[in-house]
């Protein structure tokens, strides 16, 4: 920005929007016009990024249910006995590929949506993500319909569903520049809430919408393509672009060179990968583990909805105890829960396996929310530790904090991708998915010590962050 664009933006009042729905000047650690002005503006832009980001999540695990009805049964021998809805006759090893598949996408599309904010501006963006769901809801309204389809087309169709996953990296690293410090925690844990919890309205909804009429399966991706429409025009009209938001991409590009972006990424790893993981495969679990199909559609939802749920919750007890505790105790919860849904499958008892999960995914909501706040205020001590404390240096690390969330967010999702992947190869090698549970409970353990050694510990740089 030159002198005299600086200058002229100066010369704007803060809040107020211009062509195209540009904010040209945004003060939000400005307390007078925070309460003003600033609160409003922001709370819509949240409203609105939560709707559009719901319909992505909705979108992302659309598989996860249609799965459980495209399952056949099949006797000892390998042959098919039953086939399942629309002539379909998918095996687990196929259904979790179908998951992974798609979560992996979501994951890797996570990078580019990340930079899609400071190219494009937040609304902007938001608009083009909401529209692009139009492809996997159609692709999958389609492809159900013919069981003769080979497998390669149905998993590159399943992988478009990760457009759904991308939108939320940019959504959080769009509602980042919109909140003061203090309330970060609890606007983006609301922010990513709202689209999680459209994982459990999407298990939920589809099949009671497959049960309607005379669409069947592919109701589950046709009730989406009104939804996202709407999505994209309301966030046309409501939202808005910050012009400190639109920038080159630069500052995310240097969030890459701070261990700790690394270092984050892999506990949300636990985190929020655990999360959409579980989220995915859950119902498939109980289909193939406890062969429980009928409980998959009426109550699998339910895991998802207190993870999402949960998520803010996180977010504020981060705000007013610090994110590392919250953190370290959430590991500590998820890998109890791990060890009781051991305990739950080698016994055979399906209540133990549920509320255990229950549990769990309580605990990666609580953990999802309170790791996302210890990132700004991350780049808050590194920024404060360079010695520079001009407005310029102090906007360039909430640039690398808002692109350290996308990236952050993309490698963790990828946790999306190796769960349902674990839990395949667990039950093809042992015939049963205790093995991968065991592996997820080390794992939790080990990322409770990191956390502790990092950002928790006496002496730690980064202590109660």
């Amino acid at each position: 920005m030159t002198i005299s664009d600086k200058t002229a933006v100066e010369a704007v009042e803060p809040g107020v929007i211009g062509k195209g729905r540009w904010i040209e000047r945004w003060e939000p650690e400005n307390d007078l016009f925070w309460e003003a002005r600033g609160k409003a503006i922001a709370f819509r832009n949240l409203v609105f990024s939560i709707v559009a980001e719901h319909i992505g999540f909705s979108v992302w695990l659309l598989w996860s249910i249609v799965v459980v009805r495209m399952y056949g049964t099949f006797d000892d021998s390998g042959a098919l006995v039953t086939a399942g809805a629309n002539g379909w006759a998918l095996t687990a090893s196929q259904g979790f590929t179908l998951l992974a598949v798609a979560s992996g996408v979501g994951a890797f599309l996570r990078i580019p949506y990340t930079f899609a904010v400071p190219i494009f501006g937040g609304r902007n963006w938001t608009v083009i993500s909401a529209l692009l769901l139009l492809i996997p809801t159609l692709g999958l309204a389609w492809v159900v319909q013919y069981p003769d389809t080979s497998f390669g087309v149905l998993v590159a169709i399943a992988a478009t569903a990760g457009f759904g996953g991308g939108n939320f990296a940019s959504s959080m690293s769009n509602i980042s520049f919109f909140y003061p410090d203090k309330e970060k925690g609890w606007a983006l844990g609301l922010n990513a809430a709202g689209g999680n919890i459209g994982v459990a309205v999407a298990q939920k909804l589809v099949p009671l919408v497959i049960g309607i009429g005379a669409l069947g399966l592919s109701a589950a991706g046709l009730v989406y393509v009104p939804l996202s429409v709407a999505a994209a025009i309301l966030a046309f009209l409501f939202m808005d672009n910050l012009r400190e938001a639109k920038a080159d991409p630069k500052p995310t590009a240097a969030s890459l060179q701070h261990g700790h972006t690394w270092l984050m990424a892999f506990l949300y790893i636990g985190t929020f990968g655990s999360f959409i993981g579980y989220s995915a495969a859950f119902p498939t679990l109980l289909t193939v583990v406890f062969e429980r199909a009928d409980i998959a559609l009426s109550w699998g939802f339910l895991g998802a909805l207190i993870g999402s749920l949960s998520r803010p919750y996180g977010g504020r007890l981060a705000d007013r105890v610090g994110g590392a505790i919250i953190t370290v105790g959430a590991f500590v919860v998820m890998a109890i829960a791990g060890v009781t849904a051991v305990i739950g499958v080698q016994h055979h008892s399906l209540a133990l396996f549920f509320v255990s999960f229950m549990v769990l995914f309580a605990a990666t909501g609580i953990g999802n929310g309170s790791t996302y706040r210890m990132i700004p205020s991350i780049f808050g001590r590194l920024q404060k530790s360079k010695g520079e404390d001009t407005d310029q240096s102090r906007l360039d690390f909430k640039r690398q904090a808002a692109g350290a969330v996308g990236i952050i967010s993309a490698v963790g999702a990828f946790g999306g991708f190796a769960i349902p992947f674990i839990y395949k190869i667990a039950k093809e090698q042992t015939g049963t998915i205790v093995p991968a549970l065991q592996v997820y409970v080390v794992v939790f353990l080990v990322m409770a010590a990191l956390t502790w050694v990092f950002y928790l510990r006496k002496g730690a740089a980064m202590r109660n962050v």
